[in-house]
């Protein structure tokens, strides 16, 4: 199934029978951006991967936050890992927003310059793609941004301030890397341009971030194709030359060529958030070399270290075993949400995966199973029936409830480096409470019910991303949904993605709905077992 079909938020789910889910609009809790519920004794504090401690966050200028997160290079469809990256800086950006502050969130679009194995050698992902499919970069690129952005909205991740991509800041890089050649901490090599991190690590740290030392990672390295263009096999690429049928090039005053991966970031960040900014994230696969490499580059341009707290969300494990495509045991967003993989007993909606997400602390590994994946949408469920709840209970004259307290424990669980699981804890706490002053057990004045509903839209809602899920057995529904299905395959057939158009009835056909072609259009039966 093309994940676009989940652009109309529409999600086929379970082997017996298909049951079609949709977020639905009208019955879905909207509100405007609230204030905290009371005032927060706690300040936020921020694990900074720089520094290995703990800190309390003062933005560098007050009542605003500059945040930069690495984002997808777009030469695939998008993995779980990548979900949970961005649904982890999406939570971080919510809270920010939700504690007062105006921020600024910028995650870039990479297109060009990362090249497979990560490394200086080797064919660009992209233009790779590209050859195999019998494209143009930019056709790829577009594609899988799609997919990137369909994806980003089916888990409720919100867009950012700013968007930017590598191929339109080919002249800021060619700028940054001319500073970086008069400061001396850069060569050029026979067309290419490396950064020089023996002359750089005389005057500044490397391999803080990720705790590596130089001498070590000299040791360790391997000879590459094209080392001999190095002064040290260290070096890493800011511009490399390009051979005459590399597919993506530009001039610059070393020759016809493109710029290294890790460049990109440093210059897209730094043009919109300033030389010195607050937060930057993303995965902790990326902490060496690309961020490594990042302030390298920062500062042999500027002088000045570029960041001030930096995050990194972990990996996914599968039951207990790392996530890979080598192993056999990668989700695509797709096959979780239908069920299709032979390691899931069913699908899972997306705000059961973004619940799951969020009862993992960031910094932690998280592991998939079936039997978590299950109690993650009993909780899910649980939690979302609580606040419906609420909107039935009866009120009581005298309370018997401490809402304030549950609210001082909500604040500083997030202002504790965003720990979404003891929130998780705190909020099931509550859950405990509205069920029991539904049974007759509890007493609730108006007034606890209406601050237990701001609680828990403030949370829940707004700062952890969960949405409503509600499973529609409208006949009419379920035709005009599957309508939609329908006319996207139609649009896919009539542009010639006949790949799409293909999964699409695939996916289908996997869920026993069975769809014909016939003179007057398509249509679609379910098949009887």
């Amino acid at each position: 199934m093309d994940l676009r079909i989940a652009e109309q938020c529409v999600f086929v789910i379970g082997a017996d029978k298909p049951t079609l889910v949709t977020f639905n609009s009208i019955n879905r809790i909207n509100f405007a951006p609230r204030k905290p519920p009371l005032r927060m004794k706690s300040k936020l504090k921020i694990y900074n991967s720089y520094t290995r401690e703990k800190e309390e966050f003062v933005p560098q200028i007050e009542g605003h936050v500059g945040l930069y997160v690495c984002g997808p290079t777009v030469y695939s469809d998008v993995h779980l890992g990548n979900v949970r990256t961005f649904s982890t800086f999406d939570m971080v950006y919510r809270y920010l927003r939700f504690l007062g502050y105006k921020v600024r969130y910028v995650r870039n679009i990479t297109d060009v310059g990362h090249l497979v194995g990560d490394g200086d050698e080797g064919e660009d992902k992209i233009a790779k793609k590209a050859k195999l499919e019998n494209l143009e970069p930019m056709e790829i690129v577009q594609k899988y941004t799609n997919g990137f952005h369909d994806v980003m909205r089916i888990f409720n991740v919100l867009n950012p301030s700013i968007e930017p991509t590598a191929t339109g800041h080919i002249v800021e890089q060619i700028e940054m890397i001319e500073e970086i050649i008069a400061n001396g901490f850069a060569y050029v090599s026979n067309g290419s341009v490396y950064f020089d991190v023996r002359k750089f690590s005389e005057k500044y740290p490397y391999g803080k971030l990720s705790g590596r030392v130089i001498d070590d990672l000299i040791s360790n390295t391997r000879d590459l194709d094209g080392q001999d263009e190095k002064r040290d096999s260290l070096d890493f690429a800011l511009w490399k030359k390009a051979e005459p049928q590399h597919l993506m090039q530009w001039n610059s005053p070393w020759g016809k060529g493109f710029p290294g991966w890790h460049l990109e970031c440093s210059v897209m960040s730094t043009k919109y958030l300033g030389k010195t900014f607050d937060i930057h994230g993303g995965g902790m696969d990326l902490k060496f070399p690309h961020h490594e490499c990042e302030i390298a580059q920062n500062i042999g341009a500027t002088g000045e270290a570029p960041v001030r707290y930096w995050m990194h969300g972990n990996m996914l494990t599968v039951n207990g075993r790392k996530m890979a495509k080598s192993e056999g045991n990668g989700f695509t967003p797709e096959e979780l949400i239908t069920g299709n993989h032979k390691l899931l007993d069913k699908g899972y909606s997306p705000m059961t995966v973004r619940f799951f997400f969020m009862t993992g602390h960031y910094t932690s590994t998280i592991d998939f199973s079936n039997e978590a994946l299950q109690a993650a949408e009993k909780g899910y469920r649980r939690m979302m029936a609580a606040r419906k709840l609420l909107e039935q209970l009866k009120p009581s004259e005298t309370s018997a409830y401490n809402f304030q307290h549950l609210a001082e424990q909500c604040a500083e669980a997030m202002n504790d480096d965003f720990n979404t699981p003891i929130l998780i804890a705190h909020l099931f706490d509550a859950v405990k409470a509205i069920n029991s002053a539904n049974d007759g057990k509890l007493s609730l004045t108006a007034n606890d019910i209406e601050e237990l509903k701001n609680i828990f839209d403030s949370y829940c809602i707004e700062v952890m991303g969960l949405q409503w899920e509600e499973e529609q057995g409208n006949d009419q529904l379920a035709d005009g949904l599957m309508q939609v299905i329908l006319d996207l395959r139609a649009s896919a057939k009539g542009n010639k993605d006949y790949a799409t158009s293909d999964k699409i009835r695939d996916a289908l056909a996997a869920m026993q709905i069975e769809i014909k072609d016939t003179k007057e259009g398509a249509t679609w039966e379910v098949k009887s077992n």
